[in-house]
C-alpha cells in the first residue's frame, strides 16, 4: 500500500508504522520533562502544596484522556493533527487552528529556550565570570545562551521524527537523575511536613480556579499535537495508553519538583517570590552546580524537539509551497526571535502567565471542537479522499466551515466573561467551561444543519 499524500499532508498506513509502546511513552514522558512544566509547578507553588498538587493530578487526567483521543483520531488515519482539522474547521478554515499551534508550539519553544538560557548564563558565570541574567551586565550570557540553544534545536530536528526518538530517550535518564539528586537536596535542607503545612503570602495566594486555568493551558497544548506522533504507532495501545501515562507521568513528576523546590526555597530563604520558580535559579540557589545546568539544558532540547516538530507540521497544513523540513527550521528561526521578547519585560513570568491565558482561551474550544466533530457528530467517519477535494464534504462554504468558526468564537467570549465572574473563575476556572460551551454549540448546530459530513 502506498502513502496516500493530499498537498504536503502525508497519510502513514499502519504496515509502515514503527513507533512501539514504549518508543511512544518516552516521546511523551520527555514532552513534559523538561523545564517549562518545572516552572508551571513553581507557579502553581503559590496555591500551597495541597492545591497544587490535587490540581495538577485531577487536570492531568481529564486533559489527558483528549490526549488519548486525538492520539486514537492520528492512529486511524495516519494524518497529523493540523490535517485532521480540515474535516471539522473546513479546508481553508483549518488555518484557524494552524495559526493557534503554529504560534502556541513558537511560544513554548520560546519559552524553554529563554530557561535553558538563563541556565547558561550561570554556566557562564562560573567558568567565565560572566554575570549571571538578572544581575547588571547579565544580558550578554542570556543571548550567548539563546544562540547556543537555538544551534542545539536546529540540530535537534535535523533528523525529523527519528532524531526526537532519540533525544527523548537521552533525555528521560538524566531527568530522571536530576529528579533524584534534587529531591535529595531539598530534602537535606526541608522536611515534607514543612512544605505541606508552608502557605503562600496572602496577596500572593493563587486560587484554585487560577491553577486548573493555568495547568489546563499547559497541557492542552499537547492534545493538538498528539497525531503528528501517534500516526507513527504500530498500535492502538501504543497511540492511546502510552500518551496518556506518559505525558501524566512527566507532568506529575517534574511539576511536582517545581512545587517542592519552590516552596522548599521560600522557606529556606524565608520569602517567597513565584519568579523564582525557574530551574536554573532554584537549581542555584540549592547549590546543585554545573551538572545540573547542563540537564535543564537537554531537557529543554528534548521537549523542543516535540514543540517545533508540531509547530513545522501546522505551518505545512496552510501552505503546499514548504516540506515539513523546510517548515521546521522557519519556525525554529521564529522561535529564536520570539526567545527575546521577555526581556523587553519586568519579568518572565509576566510574560509567561499571559501566553498561558492566551492558550486557554484560544486553544481550548478549538480542541473541543476537533474533538466533538470526530467522536460525536460523524462517529469516527471521516473520508481521507476528501481531505483535499475542492469539491469535497469538507469544503463546506468557500473552504470554511462557519458552524466551527462560529461555536469557537462564542466560547473564546465564554472564556474572557467567565474570568469576570469570581465564583467561577476562582474555583472552577474558565478552561473547561469555554470547551463544554465550545462543544455543544458545535455538536447542536451541525446536527440540526446536518452537516455531519456522511450525508454530503
Amino acid at each position: 500500500m502506498e502513502n496516500k499524500t493530499f498537498g504536503r499532508v502525508v497519510a502513514i498506513p499502519k504496515e509502515h508504522r514503527h513507533q512501539s509502546y514504549w518508543d511512544m511513552f518516552a516521546t511523551w514522558v520527555g514532552a513534559n520533562a523538561n523545564n517549562g512544566t518545572w516552572y508551571v509547578g513553581g507557579v502553581i507553588a503559590a496555591c500551597g502544596f495541597a492545591t497544587a498538587s490535587t490540581s495538577l493530578i485531577i487536570v492531568g487526567v481529564i486533559t489527558y484522556l483528549l490526549l488519548a483521543l486525538s492520539g486514537y483520531m492520528g492512529y486511524q488515519t495516519g494524518l497529523p493533527a493540523m490535517a485532521l482539522t480540515r474535516a471539522s474547521f473546513g479546508l481553508k478554515g483549518s488555518f484557524l487552528p494552524s495559526v493557534i499551534n503554529v504560534v502556541q508550539f513558537i511560544g513554548w519553544a520560546a519559552v524553554n529556550t529563554f530557561i535553558a538560557a538563563t541556565s547558561i548564563s550561570y554556566i557562564l558565570h562560573d567558568i567565565l565570570g560572566w554575570p549571571v541574567y538578572g544581575k547588571p551586565g547579565g544580558l550578554k550570557g542570556l543571548i550567548t545562551g539563546i544562540v547556543v540553544m537555538s544551534i542545539l534545536h536546529l540540530l535537534s530536528i535535523s533528523m525529523g521524527e527519528r532524531s526526537v526518538r532519540i533525544i527523548e530517550r537521552v533525555g528521560i535518564i538524566l531527568v530522571f537523575i536530576l529528579v533524584i539528586w534534587e529531591c535529595i537536596v531539598v530534602f537535606q535542607h526541608v522536611s515534607f511536613s514543612e512544605i505541606i503545612s508552608w502557605r503562600p503570602p496572602h496577596d500572593l495566594q493563587m486560587t484554585s480556579g487560577q491553577a486548573v486555568d493555568v495547568l489546563a493551558a499547559f497541557n492542552l497544548a499537547w492534545v493538538t499535537a498528539a497525531s503528528d506522533f501517534t500516526r507513527f504507532a504500530k498500535k492502538k495501545r501504543s497511540s492511546t495508553h502510552a500518551p496518556f501515562w506518559g505525558a501524566n507521568l512527566g507532568l506529575i513528576w517534574f511539576a511536582m519538583i517545581g512545587v517542592i523546590s519552590t516552596i522548599a526555597t521560600a522557606i529556606t530563604l524565608n520569602h517567597f517570590d513565584a519568579n523564582n520558580s525557574d530551574p536554573s535559579t532554584i537549581a542555584s540557589k540549592l547549590g546543585l552546580g554545573v551538572l545540573a545546568m547542563l540537564v535543564i539544558i537537554i531537557t529543554s532540547t528534548t521537549a523542543n524537539a516535540v514543540n517545533l516538530m508540531s509547530a513545522g507540521s501546522a505551518l505545512t497544513n496552510m501552505t503546499k509551497r514548504l516540506s515539513l523540513t523546510i517548515s521546521i527550521v522557519l519556525v525554529t528561526l521564529v522561535a529564536v526571535v520570539v526567545t527575546f521578547i521577555p526581556i523587553f519585560y519586568s519579568t518572565f513570568l509576566d510574560v509567561f502567565t499571559a501566553f498561558l491565558d492566551g492558550i486557554g482561551m484560544f486553544l481550548g474550544p478549538e480542541i473541543a471542537i476537533f474533538l466533538a466533530d470526530y467522536y460525536i457528530v460523524t462517529k469516527q467517519d471521516y473520508d481521507i479522499e476528501h481531505f483535499a477535494a475542492r469539491d469535497g464534504k469538507y469544503w463546506y462554504t468557500g473552504g470554511i466551515n462557519w458552524i466551527a468558526i462560529g461555536s469557537w468564537a462564542v466560547a473564546v467570549a465564554a472564556y474572557a466573561y467567565i474570568k469576570t465572574i469570581p465564583v467561577l473563575a476562582d474555583s472552577v476556572g474558565s478552561t473547561f467551561i469555554s470547551m463544554i460551551i465550545a462543544a455543544a454549540i458545535y455538536t447542536v448546530l451541525s446536527k440540526m444543519t446536518h452537516r455531519n459530513h456522511s450525508e454530503a
